[in-house]
């Protein structure tokens, strides 16, 4: 059994032994089964402690990620891998979506959640706290307040990716 890789490499499967190896080959086959084009790839992580190794998939969609939808790629992604024998021995998968703790990695994600509060950790560690109220190629722009003696203060910011370190969406209980 062969495998061809994202450069378009015809590997046998024996052969995908690292885990750089394999991440492209399965960042290739959870592309081909993502269940639409509002669905997209975050992350794959590969461990191996003691054990058997573990495969995190993490997928997002632009209206979300149900249980259900994980369910699917799951046993989609399972199949092909058993099929191809892609990864020798024992292992476990995981598809799910990134948790509310996890900062956004992508443009993607950063446009799905405009309206929504973000707590931004820019690189001189510094913090912004605000609405989220447009994205670009380049840059976030989010509505931060601050308070300033017993005042509440508003203040536009547009920030460069660049320059953030981190962002989690904030969850209201309002």
């Amino acid at each position: 059994m062969s495998v061809k890789t994202e450069k378009g490499t015809i590997v046998p499967s024996f052969y995908i032994r690292s885990f750089m190896e394999l991440v492209p080959v399965l960042k290739e086959l959870v592309l081909q089964h993502l269940p639409g084009e509002h669905y997209f790839l975050v992350d794959i992580k590969i461990t191996a402690t003691s054990g058997p190794k573990k495969v995190i998939v993490l997928i997002d969609g632009d209206q979300g990620v149900t249980i259900d939808d994980c369910a699917h790629l799951s046993r989609s992604v399972s199949e092909e891998i058993e099929r191809k024998d892609l990864i020798e021995g024992a292992y476990t998968l995981e598809v799910s979506s990134p948790g509310l703790d996890q900062p956004l990695s992508m443009l993607r994600q950063y446009q799905k959640n405009i309206g929504r509060k973000l707590n931004v950790v820019l690189e001189d560690d510094s913090i912004i706290n605000g609405e989220l109220k447009s994205v670009t190629a380049d840059a976030i722009r989010l509505v931060a307040e601050r308070k300033e003696g017993k005042k509440m203060i508003t203040q536009e910011k547009e920030v460069s990716f660049s320059n953030i370190k981190k962002a989690i969406v904030l969850v209201s209980f309002n």
